[in-house]
C-alpha cells in the first residue's frame, strides 16, 4: 500500500497553494481546470465547474513530484461529479454565493465581484444570461448542500457523470505526465474582487 500511495504520477512546474490571490488560488484554478477537462471528454457540452469549495481543498500539491498519497490527502473524499442544468435564477444564487464568499474554486466562467456582489459575469466568454438554462460541473457532496451551498436544490435536471473528483485528477496529471508536460496553474483574474 505505501508503494502505490508513494509511485509519482505526475510533475508541477510550481507549488500549487490554496492561498487566495484577490478570490482565485492557483490550487483552486488547477483543481477546477482538471476535473472540468475530465468530465468534458464524457459530457462536452459542460458550461462552467464549481467542483469544491476552498474548505474543500485539503493540501497543497507540491512543487516537483506528485505521489499518488498527494491526491489523495488533497481530496480524501469519496465524492462523485455530476453535471446539473440549472436555469438562470439557480446560476444567479451560485453567482450571489460565490460573490458573498469573495470567490470559490471555478473554471469556465470569470466573476467580477464588488461589495461581495457579482456585477460582472460571463460563462464561456459570454455574458450570463438569466434567460438560459447551463450546465455545470460540480460534486454531490456540493450539490447535497454542503458548505452552504444550495444553488442545486431544484435543477431541471442533474447526471452523474460516474467519476470521483479525486479520480478525474489523477487521470488528469497522469495524462499530462503521459504527454511529457508538468502540471502547472495561472492566477488567470477568473475571480476578481474590487
Amino acid at each position: 500500500m505505501d508503494a502505490q500511495m508513494n509511485a509519482v504520477i505526475g510533475y508541477s512546474a510550481i507549488a500549487l497553494t490554496k492561498t487566495s490571490v484577490g478570490g482565485e488560488s492557483l490550487l483552486g484554478n488547477f483543481f477546477s481546470d482538471a476535473t472540468l477537462h475530465e468530465a468534458r471528454k464524457t459530457y462536452p457540452d459542460i458550461d462552467f465547474a464549481m467542483p469544491s469549495t476552498n474548505g474543500g481543498l485539503r493540501n497543497d500539491l507540491p512543487l516537483g513530484a506528485i505521489t499518488l498519497a498527494n491526491v489523495f490527502e488533497l481530496m480524501p473524499f469519496e465524492n462523485e461529479l455530476i453535471v446539473f442544468e440549472l436555469n438562470g435564477s439557480s446560476v444567479q444564487s451560485l453567482m450571489n454565493m460565490i460573490a458573498k464568499s469573495k470567490g470559490q474554486p471555478v473554471s469556465g466562467i470569470t466573476i467580477k465581484i464588488t461589495d461581495r456582489k457579482p456585477v460582472e459575469v460571463f460563462i464561456n466568454g459570454k455574458p450570463f444570461d438569466p434567460s438560459k438554462s447551463y450546465r455545470v460541473l460540480t460534486s454531490d457532496y456540493i450539490a447535497g448542500g454542503g458548505d452552504d451551498v444550495n444553488s442545486f436544490k431544484n435543477p431541471v435536471k442533474s447526471t452523474i457523470v460516474g467519476l470521483k473528483v479525486r479520480d478525474a485528477l489523477i487521470q488528469y496529471i497522469k495524462e499530462q505526465q503521459a504527454s511529457g508536460k508538468k502540471i502547472n496553474s495561472i492566477l488567470d483574474r477568473r475571480v476578481t474582487n474590487d
